[in-house]
């Protein structure tokens, strides 16, 4: 019987003003592997960032280093909500966090099991052993049990993140505050509800790292390395 072959495969869990929007992205670039982004479809979500990519590199920098800006989008967009039946449901709970109670069953697009079924159908080729680096999606949760798996989950204290949102989304203060609030609330809700899991819990991850303390840069760096030192001790087939 043919064995499959399973390809390096990276999880990132963030939470809000941890810079796993620019973090992923530019992780995926270093290790020449697929970008696959929170609810878009794999095609999409690359496709996605090779064109602002490119957008970014045509365009001046404001950096005083000469160094071009990275764009940080850490709440729900409105692609993340509209993409798929499962991002209206993440949409849900946006709605729900955003005043403080749960709305009526009512305002649930689909019951839970559809949408935990359309959640796994769409990880299929990445469980079946496609390569990727894979921001969100309850990823650790889902693919826990997937050979050469590496997750890492991004996070830090509260105040720090909220910091990151004023000064990487151009926020003010109360701003940053609710929607740090809110997206944290919903992503948490939305695999709590659906996996019965907590995405905080730390036996989820091989590593966990705090960005707001070393800078997009440097957290790179340490997150290619650990990831390299993950595909030596597991080479695979």
């Amino acid at each position: 019987m043919e064995r499959t072959a399973y390809r390096l495969l990276v999880t990132v869990s963030a939470t809000y003003g941890t810079g796993g929007s620019i973090i992923a992205p530019r992780l995926a670039d270093a290790l020449g592997l697929p970008f696959v982004d929170r609810l878009i479809s794999a095609d999409l979500s690359q496709e996605a960032w090779r064109s602002d990519r490119a957008e970014q590199l045509q365009q001046p920098t404001a950096s005083p280093d000469g160094q071009r800006p990275d764009r940080s989008e850490e709440g729900i967009s409105e692609a993340e909500q509209a993409s798929t039946p499962t991002g209206r449901f993440l949409s849900y709970f946006a709605r729900a966090a955003s005043v403080g109670v749960m709305l009526t069953p009512e305002a649930v697009p689909e019951d839970d099991e559809s949408i935990r079924d359309r959640t796994v159908e769409g990880l299929r080729p990445i469980a079946a052993g496609a390569p990727a680096v894979l921001l969100g999606r309850a990823g650790a949760v889902v693919l826990a049990t997937r050979p050469r798996s590496f997750h890492i989950r991004l996070d830090a204290p509260v105040q720090r993140r909220v910091e990151w949102g004023v000064s990487h989304e151009h926020l003010d203060l109360e701003t940053a505050e609710r929607r740090l609030s809110e997206t944290d609330r919903a992503r948490t809700l939305f695999v709590k509800r659906l996996f019965r899991v907590d995405p905080a819990e730390a036996r989820l991850y091989h590593l966990i790292l705090d960005p707001t303390v070393l800078g997009i840069d440097p957290s790179l760096e340490l997150l290619v390395s650990a990831t390299r030192a993950f595909v030596a001790a597991n080479p695979g087939e």
